[in-house]
């Protein structure tokens, strides 16, 4: 193990940001954490950092107590960092010249540029990146360092989605070095492709660990019927149709967890006949349960709630 979290707390006034959080990194996985705001990711993965100091627990990075050997740990290991804290009066190539000073061991700059595509741009002024720029930007930062476990915050935030599928493609490399990889994401699809285990954060506590698949098998073994209607039925209508086991509804967007397809598909086209509101049908289809639907599930928001 790379990363071990024993009994973790942290505490802000009468707020628990961290309430006991325990788990594992295994060496060259990439490890997810997802959670609505507000739940506690960002001081966890602080603390391990070596940013913020826990009100109580322990935590071991490289086999090192992040409390007694920060300076050594932070040799080894990459954070991205958010905007605010770059210098905007130097260009990319400048700042990452400058990172690179701060580290005995460190990757060429050349070599950042062109894997973060960011070549182009190196002569540009930070503050004249654009919010995209500034994005893959913080990431070349994190690995300037050739860390062997990466922090990503959130790193494809921003990216349109070509550039984003190049990142994937990023971690997917460091990956296959055998670098680890402690990934935060508000996209579900980013999550399933490039996480092998996800932990589900809610309130300070770990609600879910598994990989992708064990998290949505654990959680659903029906299917899902989505679709739009306005009016939409009330969830405690959309619970009598047939076949429903649960539901999830926002703003008129439907989905009904079915274990019968055909009886539950018949139903919601009968009442949208019965309700006249054929016409206001809109993009039904039957589709399989993801991880999306565990989330909302499990902590009954989504992500970006």
């Amino acid at each position: 193990m790379v990363i071990k979290v024993e009994n973790l707390v942290k505490v802000y006034g009468p707020i628990r940001a961290v309430d006991g959080l325990s788990f594992e990194v295994r060496q060259g996985e990439v490890f997810g954490m997802l959670g609505p705001n507000g739940a506690g990711k960002t001081t966890t993965v602080e603390i391990i950092e070596g940013l913020r100091k826990p009100d109580s627990g322990k935590v071991t990075v490289l086999g090192m107590d992040s409390a007694r050997a920060s300076n050594a740990i932070k040799q080894r290991i990459g954070a991205q960092l958010q905007t605010p804290a770059l210098m905007p009066s130097l260009t990319v190539e400048e700042l990452l010249d400058v990172f690179s000073a701060f580290y005995t061991r460190t990757l060429p700059v050349n070599e950042l540029l062109d894997m973060l595509s960011l070549t182009e741009s190196r002569k540009v002024l930070v503050k004249n990146l654009s919010g995209g720029q500034l994005q893959r930007l913080s990431v070349a930062m994190a690995l300037i360092n050739d860390p062997e476990i990466a922090f990503l915050d959130e790193p494809t935030t921003g990216l349109d989605p070509q550039v984003r599928r190049g990142m994937w493609q990023v971690i997917e490399d460091m990956k296959a070095k055998g670098k680890t990889i402690f990934l935060t994401t508000h996209y579900m699809e980013e999550a399933e492709r490039l996480c092998d285990r996800i932990a589900i954060v809610d309130h300070g506590k770990i609600i879910a660990l598994d990989t992708p698949r064990g998290l949505i098998n654990s959680n659903f073994h029906e299917k899902a019927i989505q679709f739009e209607l306005e009016p939409r039925p009330s969830e405690a209508e959309l619970l009598k149709f047939p076949g429903a086991i649960s539901v999830a509804v926002d703003l008129n967007e439907v989905v009904i967890y079915t274990d019968n397809v055909p009886v539950t598909m018949s139903a919601v086209l009968k009442y949208a006949e019965d309700h006249n509101l054929t016409s206001m049908l809109q993009d039904l289809h039957v589709r399989q349960a993801s991880l999306e639907d565990v989330f909302l599930k499990l902590t009954g928001r989504k992500i970006r709630e």
